[in-house]
């Protein structure tokens, strides 16, 4: 069996017997499972976060999650800005549609990376490689990962923690959308603030 295939295989057991093993570590382990899955994206990220909740419970494994997924996000991205100019170069001349991705996602800015980071299976690593490949400010992409990923992680410690409170009371989901809502209007005002600020710079 390759190690493709092993890691694909890994469970969410799999997952906790590795941060009880580690437990002597304190929270560094439910950080790095976290981090570790921005650079092998076959990993199972709910499993993780759900791992993470049930060993730290609720409030920490979420703060532990999102510190990982949050620094894997910006390792990636910043690995991506240092060796992808040439390799975006590449790319827009193999690929004339790639040119219109950058594009979509430097003149958006951080709508479409806010929106994307909310979801758990939507494509990060591109997500990340892409962002940083991009001509994106990294502030503008540090804001959207960092609210993003908030509510995705939020969303699975919710539903990994308690999922039939959602089942009969709907109105968490209202509240959920109302927080998506308002971390996304608070993102575009941050957004707009440093490109105002970029604007005036002499």
């Amino acid at each position: 069996m390759s190690i493709i295939e092993n890691v694909k295989e890994i469970s969410m057991a799999d997952i906790q017997h590795y941060l009880n093993e580690y437990e002597a570590l304190g929270p560094l382990p439910g950080i790095a499972a976290a981090m570790i899955e921005a650079f092998l994206p076959i990993l199972p990220l709910f499993a993780i976060i759900v791992a993470n909740v049930n060993a730290y419970g609720p409030v920490e494994g979420f703060l532990l999650s999102w510190i990982g997924v949050v620094l894997g996000a910006m390792s990636v991205f910043g690995l991506s800005r240092w060796l992808g100019s040439r390799f975006r170069h590449y790319m827009e001349r193999k690929l004339r549609k790639s040119q219109g991705l950058f594009r979509w996602i430097e003149t958006r800015g951080f709508t479409p990376i806010f929106m994307l980071s909310c979801f758990p299976f939507t494509p990060s690593a591109l997500i990340n490689i892409t962002a940083g490949m991009s001509n994106l400010p990294t502030r503008v992409f540090f804001i959207a990962i960092m609210l993003g990923k908030s509510i995705m992680i939020l969303i699975i410690t919710l539903v990994g923690y308690d999922i039939t409170s959602f089942l009969y009371q709907p109105w968490k989901w209202i509240v959920g959308l109302a927080i998506l809502s308002i971390l996304w209007l608070v993102g575009k005002r941050l957004e707009k603030r440093f490109h105002l600020s970029e604007d005036h710079r002499p």
